[in-house]
């Protein structure tokens, strides 16, 4: 499966992205699809799953309550609705896809997309 990040960009602090995480090749109802990030000099982190089951969700800490996975099966799109974000939000943004499971792992994904850029600065 080909994965594709895109809407990144530059926002002010308290701004909004949406990034989206079209898939190619293959239908996604049969991946967990995760979002991670990695800024310069950090390790990659997850950043939210959701799964391929019942969608549940998984939110970092750092996100939870401003960040909102979601997946449109149809259109074979997973999207991260980002709200207030924040300077430490600024990294480069992935998505991946990991078969037949209910949990995403950095180690553990089968496909990865090219990153996204953002970048929130005043």
């Amino acid at each position: 499966v080909q994965l594709q990040a895109s809407g990144g960009g530059l926002v002010q602090p308290g701004g909004s992205l949406r990034l989206s995480c079209a898939a190619a090749g293959s239908t996604l109802d049969y991946y967990a699809i995760g979002w991670f990030r990695q800024a310069p000099g950090k390790e990659r982190e997850e950043v939210s799953c959701i799964n391929n089951s019942d969608g549940s969700t998984y939110y970092a800490d750092s996100v939870k309550g401003r960040f909102t996975i979601s997946r449109d099966n149809a259109k074979n799109t997973v999207y991260l609705q980002m709200n207030s974000l924040k300077p430490e939000d600024t990294a480069k943004y992935y998505c991946a896809a990991r078969a037949f499971s209910d949990r995403c792992d950095v180690y553990g994904m089968d496909f990865w997309g090219k990153g996204t850029q953002v970048t929130v600065s005043s």
